[in-house]
């Protein structure tokens, strides 16, 4: 059957595709319902508590001082690249021991040569970002002078620190330093919990920014590796300190995550991405997009998983259809035909499903024919996960229909879902992809790591049952 789509869930906790991908994470041991009413240990409440005392450390800096540390840990990174290779090396090599870990969590554990350079880079992206602390998103003159002379009363609404994170997050150690990185720059502290499988690549990149911190004089508390998942278990019950969990990684995780907290959770929805091929569609745009979309990196959650073709490029045995199918075959792309698909004339051969919900990570994609775009459009808000949906034509007409109609964090008209990421948005990283209408939709930046606080000024005001108080409620200028 297919899963219930995470955005239009009815928990209370706000959902969020986090950008982990498909198959990253298992959930941690089964807890009973009661462990929701125990307390946490002493050992989970002082991490929690020393990330808390770190982060308002790190507020007490200045802008400047932050974008500093940021481009510290940037310098970091390159400076001890051989280590972290090193480290990452033997993550790899104990895995490939172990022989159980599936190609896709494989794919992302192992660092490529330059990555640490990339990553350094991201780095020093988000330290150039706008100041995202105090930033004046509201202010109001409440009242005028009051009969006491107490001269005006102003309000103003700004952004503020979202406070202590705490991220679970795949075997992929470049996701460390970017969730870093953006809880940082929004003066967050974070607790983090990556893949067993990284754990040493982890501990070396953590390494670079539990030094920085300490030179600018935070404590590193501020970024805590999280070791076990006894100790998430433990944090998941520390609602009062940590004010936001992140799980990125497998369906499973993240159900277990908002089942088992008091912690709003941003979470997960599989990454079932669509690209539809309509009847106006480009041949050649169609090739270009399809296949990026699918083989530029497969395990990730952006990768198309599902093509839709209009059926009139199936209406004879050398339509544009049969040689796309071929062009996709002949990229090394396993296709499995739908239903509608296995019945048309030449798709016989291929291997079927009636599953329209799958997000593979690998080169399989799922393929089927649609009357048109309003059927594909049905088609992807009855079966997608709300996360990346891209439509292929050079009808503006349908295109903008598509645009409005689909019902996903992000749609896109005639180029490769792989765009739906942070850094290719210029958010510099990112901590997830949300699913979610609450809070954050889209590849979520430093934007969605902060809340607001509201400064009032006054000269003596009361409220005396507003006997005698006038309010203006005039908007000012920000």
């Amino acid at each position: 059957s297919t899963p219930p789509k995470m955005g239009n869930s009815s928990s209370k906790n706000t959902i969020m595709a986090a950008a982990g991908d498909a198959n990253a994470n298992a959930a941690p041991n089964a807890v009973s319902p009661a462990s929701l009413r125990a307390p946490p240990s002493a050992h989970c409440s002082h991490l929690a508590s020393s990330a808390r005392t770190a982060s308002r450390v790190l507020q007490s800096l200045s802008g400047e001082k932050r974008v500093a540390l940021l481009l510290r840990i940037a310098d970091l990174l390159e400076e001890r690249t051989n280590t972290i290779m090193a480290a990452n090396a033997d993550d790899v090599a104990r895995a490939d021991a172990q022989g159980t870990l599936p190609p896709a969590t494989r794919q992302r554990l192992a660092l490529k040569e330059g990555k640490i350079k990339q990553v350094a880079a991201g780095t020093r992206a988000v330290a150039r970002q706008q100041e995202p602390i105090g930033r004046v998103v509201r202010r109001c003159k409440v009242m005028d002078d009051d009969e006491h002379g107490s001269g005006s009363l102003t309000l103003e609404k700004v952004t503020a620190p979202m406070g202590v994170l705490l991220v679970i997050f795949e075997a992929r150690p470049d996701a460390l330093p970017q969730i870093a990185s953006l809880a940082l720059k929004a003066g967050n502290g974070a607790l983090l919990k990556g893949g067993r499988e990284a754990t040493q690549s982890n501990k070396a990149i953590h390494a670079c920014i539990a030094q920085a911190l300490t030179e600018f004089g935070v404590p590193p508390a501020c970024i805590t590796l999280v070791d076990t998942r006894d100790e998430v278990d433990g944090l998941l019950a520390c609602h009062d300190t940590i004010d936001m969990v992140v799980p990125r990684g497998s369906n499973q995780l993240c159900t277990y995550v908002m089942e088992n907290t008091k912690i709003p959770v941003l979470g997960h929805a599989d990454g079932v991405c669509h690209v539809y091929v309509d009847k106006a569609a480009d041949p050649l745009k169609a090739n270009r997009i399809l296949v990026d979309a699918k083989t530029d990196y497969p395990a990730a959650c952006n990768a198309a998983e599902t093509c839709l073709v209009h059926m009139d490029h199936f209406a004879n045995p050398h339509g544009y259809g049969h040689r796309l199918l071929n062009k996709l075959t002949e990229e090394g792309i396993k296709v499995l035909a739908g239903p509608r698909m296995h019945a048309i004339a030449g798709c016989a051969q291929l291997p079927t499903t009636e599953d329209m919900h799958v997000e593979y990570g690998d080169l399989t994609l799922m393929m089927e024919v649609v009357d048109d775009v309003d059927a594909a459009i049905a088609h992807i808000n009855a079966n997608s996960s709300s996360h990346t949906e891209c439509v292929v034509t050079e009808d503006e007409a349908v295109r903008e229909k598509f645009l409005n109609a689909v019902d996903s964090a992000c749609v896109f008209a005639n180029c490769s879902t792989r765009f739906s990421d942070g850094f290719r948005f210029g958010l510099g990283a990112e901590v997830g992809i949300s699913t979610s209408r609450l809070h954050a939709r889209g590849p979520v930046g430093i934007e969605g790591l902060l809340t607001t606080k509201t400064y009032i000024r006054g000269g003596g005001h009361v409220v005396a049952k507003d006997a005698t108080n006038k309010y203006a409620h005039e908007e000012l200028p920000l």
